[in-house]
């Protein structure tokens, strides 16, 4: 039998294609990356965060270096599809629907660049680009395949009622490295400390953050949102909390030049300017582990 490997991200595009894949009897299997910017249940940050740091091949209009992304995910993919014996990897990709990642010439040219070119089918828009290899052999009907273009979601709906598929997400920003207010404050994260890692990333999601130095307080909002902080604690962090329940202050300084004293006096300062209540005492915590 026929075997696929599909990259899933779970929403209509790749849902239609694993459809469409399974309706010419080839067995698909998914596979979904995740990283600290966006869900998903194969971990690959570490290798993630490299390009996020230095992208080769640009950014869109946040952080987000796309091309850099897909390269490594196809990357990845090409390693499991050889490794178990795949036949081919097939992605929801629509041709021109993203016009910084996704020409056709740039979808030709990341397939080649990692040495997959002919191996990636894109079901959804195969008819606009070359044949693949699979289609050659015959292992996959061109015929049954789609020509689908550009930003419009109206083919792919069509598509959902054709195959009885009524459930399915609507289209929005998976990756939080595209929006404007997450991707200023990474950016000043990596202007700051350029060996920052994903503890760093993920405490820029909770709270209100301000820069100073090399210095990063977070202001949390409340009770739920300082208990959710903790996770992402790492050594030397300080964390001060007022006798009351409230906002809570996470002090992380990147250079062991801070005085202490006055990033603690800082951090209080912060927590006032949010605060309802004037707290009478502070409890200053260290974490050490």
């Amino acid at each position: 039998m026929t075997k696929a490997l599909l990259l899933y991200s779970k929403g209509l595009d790749s849902i239609l294609c694993k459809k469409i894949l399974e309706e010419q009897n080839i067995k698909v299997d998914t596979i979904n990356f995740g990283t600290c910017f966006f869900d998903g249940e194969i971990d690959i940050t570490e290798d993630h965060l490299k390009i996020v740091k230095e992208p080769k091949y640009g950014r869109g209009q946040g952080m987000n270096p796309c091309r850099d992304c897909h390269l490594l995910m196809l990357k990845k993919a090409g390693e499991i599809m050889k490794e178990k014996g795949y036949d081919f990897i097939a992605t929801g990709e629509v041709v021109s629907q993203r016009p910084f990642s996704q020409s056709k010439e740039q979808l030709l040219f990341l397939e080649k660049k990692i040495g997959l070119d002919g191996f990636i089918l894109r079901p959804l828009s195969a008819k606009l680009l070359p044949e693949t290899i699979a289609e050659k052999k015959g292992l996959v009907d061109r015929n049954k395949l789609y020509d689908i273009f550009g930003k419009s979601r109206k083919r792919q709906l069509e598509l959902a009622r054709e195959f009885k598929i009524d459930d399915f997400p609507m289209p929005a920003g998976g990756c939080i490295l595209t929006e404007k207010e997450y991707a200023k404050k990474l950016k000043k994260l990596l202007e700051m400390n350029f060996n920052f890692d994903s503890k760093d990333a993920e405490v820029l999601k909770r709270g209100r953050v301000f820069f100073e130095d090399q210095t990063v307080f977070i202001i949390t909002r409340n009770k739920e949102e300082g208990n959710d902080i903790q996770r992402f604690f790492k050594t030397g962090d300080i964390y001060l909390e007022p006798d009351f329940p409230g906002p809570l202050v996470l002090i992380r300084s990147f250079t062991k030049k801070s005085n202490v004293d006055i990033i603690i006096e800082r951090g209080k300062e912060y927590l006032l300017q949010y605060s309802k209540k004037v707290p009478q005492d502070f409890k200053i915590l260290k974490y050490e582990k």
